[in-house]
């Protein structure tokens, strides 16, 4: 892993963070998630949740970092999660074209069935996530979780409802997959005791 990568990369998205909100001095506040975020890297913990393949670990840690030192400006949860949605809005874009162009397809539905058994079965093998049940027909997914290493690492800092940050990337990929699949989102970890969610084809008006 090239760490100092990482940092540059998330050090010009915090800037763009701090940019576009009244936070005060910009190069003093980037110093200190600089330096948040190295000594997080360096932590035990950074160590013990590198362990799975599915879970880009560095990312998760550069948005707790952020997240922890926005706090320091007294924001609520809702206005830490849009300033970090804002500082990631051009990922969030082209993630949002490129599912706009899957919507466009007539197996849509498939691609997700696929991607979603494809997804399971890699969380399974490395233990990311634990499912108290995962169900496929041919017209519906429908999944349990009790067990997030997405949450655990944001709960490590005492900030639990703010991994919303990351469970609101299924909610954002199905908005844009109206056409064939509908999205039902029961409940999700980062404020309550599973992450329930149904993927359903669409069946074709007569």
């Amino acid at each position: 892993m090239d760490t100092e990568k990482l940092v540059r990369s998330n050090i010009k998205i915090y800037r763009k963070i701090m940019a576009g909100g009244d936070f005060g001095d910009i190069d003093r506040n980037t110093a200190a998630y600089e330096s948040r975020l190295r000594e997080m890297y360096s932590s035990p913990d950074f160590q013990k949740y590198s362990i799975y393949p599915t879970t880009n670990t560095a990312h998760v840690y550069a948005v707790i970092a952020m997240c922890l030192e926005l706090k320091k400006f007294g924001l609520s949860d809702s206005e830490i999660t849009d300033a970090v949605n804002r500082g990631f809005a051009g990922r969030r874009d082209f993630f949002r074209r490129l599912i706009s162009l899957v919507n466009m397809l007539p197996n849509s539905f498939e691609i997700a069935r696929k991607w979603n058994i494809s997804d399971h079965e890699k969380r399974v093998a490395d233990g990311s996530i634990t499912y108290d049940y995962f169900n496929v027909s041919r017209d519906k997914i429908e999944y349990s979780v009790s067990g997030c290493r997405y949450v655990e690492m944001f709960e490590t800092y005492g900030i639990r409802g703010l991994c919303k940050i990351f469970c609101m990337t299924d909610t954002t990929a199905y908005e844009g997959l109206t056409r064939h699949v509908t999205f039902i989102r029961h409940s999700d970890l980062s404020d309550g005791d599973a992450c329930h969610d149904e993927i359903i084809r669409k069946q074709k008006k007569a």
